[in-house]
């Protein structure tokens, strides 16, 4: 048995599993730019509507007291938190979509989405975000840069960096 046989690659050159984390980089920063366009459209990022939400995570939601008190801080400056979390979203999405820095935005995308996971406990279903949340630390270990990415090209001038 040859042990120093170099993995399968498909016709792309990439090893399929490097096409599969690409297609889930894909899917998890879809899902960001439409959610920023879904909270756009709602009127989530203005301060009322921010609020809004937050208080209603802080008495509907199961989250430990010291998150209920953070959630409180954000509502109540929901003027400066509504575009921090509104340019959170959409930066995040876009540089998963083009697959730039895909390493260390996957894993501010994995502590987000976890953050906006524990402020939703008991207000909606349990995996709703924990699938993405683990989904985006999966993007972060994987490297899923490397397919179909701006990162490939960035790999191929420094491939040893750990940013990508």
């Amino acid at each position: 048995m040859n042990m120093n046989a170099s993995p399968t690659k498909n016709l792309a050159g990439q090893p399929p599993a490097a096409n599969g984390l690409a297609m889930v980089r894909l899917t998890i920063g879809a899902m960001l730019v439409w959610v920023f366009f879904e909270n756009l459209g709602k009127g989530l990022y203005t301060p009322a509507g921010y609020a809004g939400l937050i208080n209603y995570y802080i008495k509907a939601s199961h989250s430990p007291a010291a998150w209920k008190a953070v959630m409180g801080v954000m509502a109540g400056h929901a003027a400066m938190a509504a575009p921090m979390q509104a340019m959170a979203e959409i930066s995040l999405g876009v540089l998963l979509v083009i697959g730039l820095l895909t390493r260390p935005v996957a894993l501010v995308a994995f502590l987000y989405l976890a953050s906006l996971w524990i402020s939703e406990w008991g207000t909606s279903w349990i995996w709703e975000l924990l699938v993405p949340v683990l989904a985006s630390l999966a993007l972060a270990v994987g490297r899923a840069g490397r397919a179909w990415g701006v990162d490939a090209l960035l790999a191929r001038r420094w491939p040893s960096s750990p940013w990508w």
